[in-house]
């Protein structure tokens, strides 16, 4: 990609790292190079090694004895890493869920990671605070001033600010790797755009990049290389000038993936399943709109467009102050989510971790966490019949386990999803309530989720989907929704669906106002 590389020698050299738990081997012999001043997009499905690659570059982790990680002259045996020598290497992190603290200000989150500056008598110097913070937003080209509040700035600026945390203002950052987990997964389209655009703008810099992500067309417009994980080993490593999508799924998956929008699509007329009229809650400032007997009707629009509040008023999770919710052609008023699973509604959250997996629990008792009373005998649990079924679902969906007792936080994020997801649907709901499903999932596992959709479609299911993967609801839904300021600004139907559309109305306000 032409970007300015200001040594021959790699910046980042691993060789030979392997980890075990237990039996169970994670990582075999993976080998990468990252040339310096390159932006090298790290891959693979959920469950492939890449959570434990990026662990033992931490430090969090420690590698099996044998493999080393050189960073520039300076080699280190894998099973040596720890977080501070991970730091003194030049190693500098930031996660999908970047840690910063909405109520506080721009200068006093860099702060939090540099040090609070003092005066005479210990008292803090917010004068220089200030300063520094300022040369460090003018620096990354963050759109805020030092006394924002970081719970004003929009994904992508928020993401800079925690890059500019972890790099700060040394003058040696060439020196240094910035390693970024899935940076755009919880982004819009068009401020991942922005990201993009300044990340490379620092590789052209010189600043080395190694980055984890899922988003195909993403990993191909902004890597130089490409490193693909599958079953713990190196599955290909390549230029990603020499990569076409559907080979990179290949790589990714071991077998190709056929994704393509729904041929026939639903006819208007159909049964009713849901009817909302000048529904008010929260962001929503009188959402009209119906949804058919197993059709899916997909949700656009940016963040704070009322896109998450809708689902979760559905479902009784968030009161309305006004407007009507008709389900199956009866008025209907959810006071609390207990309601809405009582009436055949199923609600699945962005946040997994927050809100839909019990991590410390084993697969079956996920997997049944919505169903206790079907398994209660007597005075105790049928687990015998709570296993046969959570198997039952493990086939059904493809989930990658040793089996039904495997603790869920040992699963891949998309495997997590698939259980949370089986958990609902072997309810058989007649409205499916989906936000966000397939965020921060591989291709594989996005696949199988987009099949269970449709195949829930067929057998009548309503669905609801919110997602920022306009390219997603172009494939997947018979019909899409654009919000904005509040209402419904905006439906598509298929087959004229299509993502620039979806983006152009989703913005379509914003850009009125900046002319």
């Amino acid at each position: 990609m032409g970007h300015f590389l200001v040594d021959s020698s790699p910046a980042l050299l691993v060789q030979k790292l392997s980890k075990h738990y237990g039996a169970t081997q994670a990582l075999r012999d993976v080998d990468l190079t990252t040339q310096r001043g390159s932006i090298h997009a790290l891959v693979g499905a959920n469950g492939s090694g890449k959570s434990t690659f990026v662990k033992i570059l931490a430090g969090i982790e420690r590698g099996d004895h044998g493999g080393t990680i050189a960073v520039g002259p300076q080699v280190v045996p894998a099973s040596g890493m720890s977080p501070d020598l991970a730091h003194d290497l030049g190693l500098r992190f930031v996660h999908q869920d970047v840690g910063l603290f909405d109520g506080l200000t721009v200068s006093e989150n860099i702060a939090l990671g540099h040090g609070f500056g003092t005066q005479r008598l210990g008292r803090i110097h917010w004068r220089r605070l200030e300063l520094e913070a300022a040369a460090l937003i003018d620096r990354y080209q963050i759109h805020a001033t030092p006394r924002s509040t970081v719970g004003s700035l929009n994904a992508a600026s928020r993401t800079m600010l925690a890059i500019a945390r972890a790099l700060g203002d040394d003058p040696d950052e060439g020196e240094r790797i910035l390693i970024l987990d899935e940076p755009t997964a919880s982004l819009p389209e068009r401020e991942a755009d922005l990201l993009a655009q300044m990340l490379k703008r620092f590789a052209a810099g010189g600043q080395t990049i190694l980055f984890i992500s899922h988003h195909l067309r993403e990993i191909l417009q902004l890597a130089d290389n490409v490193t693909v994980l599958r079953d713990g080993r190196v599955a290909a490593d390549v230029p990603a000038a020499d990569l076409t999508e559907d080979e990179l799924v290949t790589h990714i998956c071991g077998r190709r993936i056929v994704q393509a929008a729904v041929a026939a699509r639903k006819a208007d007329g159909g049964e009713q399943t849901l009817a909302v009229d000048g529904l008010v809650s929260g962001r929503l400032n009188g959402v009209s709109f119906s949804a058919d007997r197993g059709e899916i009707v997909g949700i656009a629009g940016l963040q704070g467009s009322g896109r998450s509040t809708l689902l979760r008023t559905l479902f009784g999770h968030l009161p309305a102050s006004q407007g009507s919710v008709r389900l199956r052609g009866e008025a209907r008023r959810l006071a609390e989510p207990a309601d809405a699973i009582r009436g055949g509604i199923a609600y699945l959250s962005e946040d997994r971790q927050g809100e839909a997996v019990f991590g410390g629990l084993s697969i079956r008792e996920n997997v049944v966490a919505a169903s206790l009373r079907e398994f209660w005998r007597g005075l105790r649990m049928a687990h015998g019949a709570e296993s046969w079924e959570t198997q039952r679902q493990i086939e059904r969906f493809g989930v990658v386990t040793f089996g039904p007792e495997q603790t869920l936080d040992a699963l891949s994020g998309g495997n997590q999803q698939k259980v949370v997801l089986s958990r609902w649907l072997r309810r058989k709901p007649w409205l499916l309530l989906l936000d966000e499903p397939t965020q921060g999932v591989d291709v594989g596992a996005r696949a199988d989720i987009h099949a269970a959709l449709r195949r829930e479609a067929e057998n009548g299911t309503t669905v609801l989907l919110v997602s920022s993967d306009f390219e997603e609801l172009s494939l997947v839904c018979d019909r899409v929704l654009v919000l904005r300021d509040g209402v419904v600004a905006a439906e598509f139907h298929a087959p004229d669906i299509h993502p620039d559309s979806l983006v152009q109305e989703s913005y379509l306000e914003r850009q009125e106002e900046a002319s």
